[in-house]
């Protein structure tokens, strides 16, 4: 049985975490209409991904336009092999904007 509803095209994008005043730079390893799977730049800093938490990212489109993803973490691994300084991280986008879902159709 399939649990996704969109498909996952495979991507290396330089991206960055805010929440509240803290930004941190993370990278998007896979992403679809409605998701993305993102891993956390290697730092000693800890922070807590817990399932339900919202946070937004912002990356750029090669064109050098920027756009902010407001997402919900959905799972999260700490620390993740084989430095152990980076954690993997699922996330849905809530109501991803038109230019985001444009973007991602013209990877497939």
């Amino acid at each position: 049985m399939e649990r996704r509803q969109f498909k996952r095209k495979v991507v290396k994008l330089k991206a960055e975490r805010i929440s509240g005043n803290e930004h941190r730079a993370v990278f998007i390893e896979n992403i679809s209409e409605n998701g993305i799977y993102m891993i956390t730049a290697p730092s000693k800093a800890t922070t807590n991904y817990i399932p339900g938490t919202e946070l937004d990212l912002k990356f750029q489109f090669s064109s050098g336009e920027a756009i902010d993803l407001h997402c919900k973490v959905i799972w999260s691994y700490k620390r993740t092999p084989p430095d152990g300084l980076a954690d993997s991280i699922g996330l849905e986008i809530i109501d991803p904007p038109l230019k985001y879902r444009e973007f991602v159709k013209t990877l497939y």
